[in-house]
């Protein structure tokens, strides 16, 4: 179940920084970690609100949703530094 989401959160990362291109305070292996924590933000949240069940993953589209915000959270407190 969290292999999925990790294998997902991979390529939501990759998504989210082609959509939010810029300079990141960490680099490419760090917005890959922050889509991987959006995968893994998108599957708990779904199923939180019913969408997926126990064994179900995050689909592409949440995961990506969630890499966005993750990344722009972390874009928001990293550049106040």
């Amino acid at each position: 179940m969290f292999l999925g989401w990790i294998f997902i959160g991979l390529i939501a990362g990759a998504i989210a920084r082609w959509i939010m291109p810029g300079r990141d305070p960490g680099g490419c292996v760090i917005t890959i970690l922050l889509g991987i924590a959006g995968a893994l933000l998108a599957g708990f949240v779904g199923r939180l609100a019913g969408f997926y069940r126990t064994e179900d993953q995050a689909g592409l589209i949440a995961a990506i949703l969630g890499s966005v915000a993750v990344l722009a959270i972390y874009r928001a407190f990293a550049g106040r530094r």
